[in-house]
């Protein structure tokens, strides 16, 4: 249980710390953000538990497909906040990011990837 108490402390210390710096530096913060820090933890945790190999690897692959979907929203938010609000824009590019990735998973179907 301790062991448990601890990853969610330092997993959940790694938004705060860029939440804080993304406070002081627009570049700084995004940049950190931008670090596959989730990722990289996810990993550490999955070999620390001792996961197969094969299950690490494949985390990382699909980490990688999963992430390309998402990448047109970073550019939709900053061009609709001013304008629609933050909830708006928000909900608007959850939904958009969504589409995208179907559309994506569909396209990348036919090359043998499977993301659905």
């Amino acid at each position: 249980m301790q062991y448990i108490i601890l990853k969610y402390l330092i997993t959940a210390g790694m938004v705060v710390l860029v939440s804080e710096f993304a406070k002081r530096s627009d570049k700084l913060g995004g940049l950190i953000a931008a670090l596959p820090l989730v990722t990289v933890l996810t990993l550490i945790w999955l070999y620390v538990e001792q996961q197969p190999v094969s299950k690490i690897a494949n985390h990382a692959y699909y980490t990688f497909w999963y992430v390309l979907p998402t990448l047109p929203m970073f550019l939709l938010f900053p061009y609709l906040l001013p304008r629609w609000g933050f909830a708006l824009t928000l909900v608007t590019c959850v939904i958009f990011t969504m589409l995208v990735f179907l559309l994506f998973a569909l396209v990348v179907k036919q090359f043998g990837v499977d993301l659905l």
